[in-house]
């Protein structure tokens, strides 16, 4: 499988949005399987995964929140307890379960009471890190692994384990199993890949000349102790799986064959259920973000063919997920015996009711994951859903306010979108009134970028439920305070967003902002020379596209790295890009002063660290600095407000409520968004989100 492209299915233009099934009885997703002693409801679950909600290792309320939350929404199985931790010396840090000791056992009870009493399964995960602990938090102990070889991302040095860490670690792992019978689960998952029993696997991590090194039989030896270990554990009470690499994806590591050699040793054992299929490897930021879990520069389930050949090969149910991440790609895996189970974890973050929804016939209702990785980033928080990972503090179901009222909100953008859906269900009569000839602000903008093209359904997904909820749009309509007040409001939200901040710059005039040029306003020409002061997308977006077009392209950043504020996964794949583009990358630079010279134009930087100043040339030079608020309506309405446009903090982070008393035919003001301070999508949509469940 050397040649296997994860990319091939796409290529092939399968038509998975053709695969809709307009009744639910005989939709593919909706039947019920059998696992183990287990009856799942349907194939949907959501996969393990870090959602850093723990206390000190424990499930306590809003970790158990955020997965009853899925089961209420309709799916079969939520897996929790991403790397929990089976031993001391497998921390990373903090963020994982801590099923080392018994104090889990109570919490695991009332988690799996949570999700039982929906009608839902509940695994976790559980696992020894190996090297890919750290030694430098947690417990401050050394990292363990087959054979003294560091990983690249973790940085750390491991200690070769001996034969006392090998019966220690087997054991814990058999302890941890029995945790999790004992705390009411139906099942639990080990973790090949960069984890220590994949570290086993693996030519590339294992050195070892003893018993549990060298031939495939050897190297599986590890973890077969571990699985017969845990099968004594728990007996046939527990269902258990592995999630299971089935192709490394390296030349010196185990290719499919290889891993399916594994899967059947481990399959003719019989200690094991199932396995949970993942592709590529964890121990580099790329392969992270291309291979174990992919980001936003990654195509729609790049793996579910080879999936699909491994499952042919192997006669235990399949798990899989990996950027699954809408209904008719997860219904295609299924009807097409690609998988027995479809994982669509990152979708449920962005809807966890994605399943109810389905057997309400509401598919279309469904919140789109869009892919943009920002759960990676802030986790397990949705770039366009505020409630998921704060289930403690504000609820995914909308309350209807007591008493209806009339709500203006000015801009559609994210955030004036959300403020007037969350105002029209809570039963407000809404208008939206948008200066321009589309809905979506800046993330128009953003969409324009081609590698961010699915950013649009943050929009779609909000224009069809206002149309759905009836709310008034009216676009083309620049609202000044007179035709604001002519709809006689009692709430005014000003969500006006902002402008391309160029003020500060000496020869702001010779520049071009990154937005003029996405969105085709201003042409692109010759040598371009680009100006970021953010580390947000919105730069480097604008470097890939113009080098795409044949541009030559160098862009100077003020940080000491690139695309410093997007998330991990985007952060490589920028780099990567960048570099076969051919994007110079220049750092720690100010830019200072524009001035014009001859057909181009001179760029003056200084130094951030020794000073000095240095002066680049370029025929356009793009700056980005976020953005500056457009606030005319805002300020024109705030004298004439019942609370003078002042939004209470209190209100805003869940402590306190606004007095709602107002005075006959006066109107609250508040603003949101970047037409408060330049901030990112998610800060506007949760802040709308926030206010306007108040209202």
């Amino acid at each position: 499988m050397a040649n296997y492209n994860p990319y091939e299915w796409a290529e092939q233009g399968v038509n998975v949005a053709a695969s809709h099934v307009g009744s639910t009885s005989g939709d593919p997703l909706l039947q019920p399987f059998r696992l183990k002693g287990i009856t799942l409801r349907n194939r949907v679950v959501s996969t393990s995964h870090a959602s850093m909600l723990d206390d000190g290792g424990l499930p306590l309320e809003r970790y158990q929140l955020y997965h009853e939350e899925k089961a209420r929404g309709g799916l079969a199985m939520t897996m929790a307890g991403g790397s929990a931790m089976t031993s001391p010396d497998s921390s990373w840090g903090g963020g994982q379960l801590d099923l080392s000791s018994d104090r889990i056992v109570p919490h695991l009870q009332s988690l799996s009471q949570r999700i039982h009493r929906h009608g839902a399964a509940v695994m976790c995960q559980v696992s020894h890190l190996g090297r890919r602990a750290t030694a430098y938090a947690g417990n401050w102990l050394p990292p363990v692994a087959p054979s003294r070889v560091r990983e690249t991302r973790n940085r750390n040095f491991p200690k070769e384990m001996d034969a006392a860490d090998i019966d220690r670690i087997i054991r814990d792992y058999a302890n941890a199993a029995k945790r999790c019978l004992d705390g009411g689960l139906d099942g639990i998952e080990t973790v090949t890949g960069g984890h220590l029993i994949g570290q086993f696997l693996s030519r590339r991590t294992n050195r070892r000349t003893d018993a549990f090194g060298g031939s495939l039989e050897n190297r599986a030896r590890f973890g077969l102790m571990v699985h017969e270990a845990i099968r004594r554990a728990v007996g046939d009470d527990l269902a258990v799986g592995i999630r299971f690499v089935i192709d490394e994806a390296a030349d010196d590591g185990s290719d499919f064959e290889e891993c399916l050699a594994f899967a059947r040793l481990f399959e003719r054992e019989g200690h094991i259920d199932f396995f949970n299929c993942i592709f590529g490897r964890m121990d580099t930021d790329l392969s992270l973000a291309e291979q174990n879990m992919p980001g936003m520069f990654t195509r729609s389930a790049p793996f579910l063919p080879l999936v699909g050949q491994f499952k042919r090969e192997t006669r235990l149910p399949v798990i899989h997920a990996a950027a699954i991440r809408d209904v008719a790609t997860a219904r295609h895996a299924i009807r097409e015996n690609l998988v027995d189970l479809v994982g669509m974890t990152r979708a449920h973050i962005a809807d966890p009711h994605i399943v109810n929804k389905m057997m309400r016939g509401e598919e279309d209702r469904i919140r789109p994951c869009v892919g943009a990785s920002y759960c990676l980033y802030k986790k397990v928080q949705c770039i366009h859903n505020p409630a998921s990972g704060h289930e403690t503090i504000i609820s995914h179901t909308i309350a209807r306010a007591q008493t209806p009222k009339r709500v203006v909100v000015v801009g559609g953008g994210p955030g004036g979108m959300e403020a007037a859906r969350v105002a029209a269900e809570r039963g407000h009569k809404v208008s939206l009134l948008e200066a321009g000839a589309r809905l979506g602000g800046q993330v128009l903008v953003a969409a324009s970028a081609f590698d961010r093209k699915d950013l649009i359904g943050i929009v779609d997904w909000r224009a069809g439920e206002l149309a759905r909820l009836g709310v008034e749009v009216r676009l083309n309509t620049y609202a000044d305070s007179d035709v604001v007040l002519a709809g006689r409001p009692d709430a005014v939200i000003v969500a006006t967003g902002g402008i391309p901040d160029m003020e500060w710059l000496e020869g702001a005039e010779h520049c071009d902002s990154v937005w003029d040029v996405l969105t085709g306003v201003v042409p692109s020409k010759g040598d371009v020379l680009i100006y970021d002061e953010t580390g947000r997308q919105a730069a480097i977006s604008c470097a890939l596209h113009l080098a795409r077009l044949g541009h030559a392209v160098s862009l100077a950043i003020a940080d000491e790295t690139l695309a410093i504020e997007t998330p991990y996964p985007d952060r490589v794949s920028f780099r990567k890009l960048a570099s076969e583009l051919g994007i110079r990358i220049v750092s720690d630079l100010r830019l200072v002063k524009a001035t014009r010279q001859g057909n181009g134009i001179a760029a003056r930087f200084r130094h951030e660290l020794t000073g000095a100043e240095t002066e680049m040339t370029a025929a356009q030079l793009i700056v980005e600095r976020g953005t500056i608020p457009v606030e005319d309506t805002y300020q024109e309405l705030r004298g004439r407000s019942d609370n003078n446009g002042v939004t209470d903090i209190a209100l805003m982070t869940g402590k306190k409520g606004q007095d709602g008393s107002q005075a006959a035919g006066s109107f609250v003001l508040h603003r949101i968004g970047d037409a408060v301070a330049s901030r990112d999508i998610y800060s506007s949509i949760y802040e709308a989100y926030r206010l306007c469940s108040q209202l």
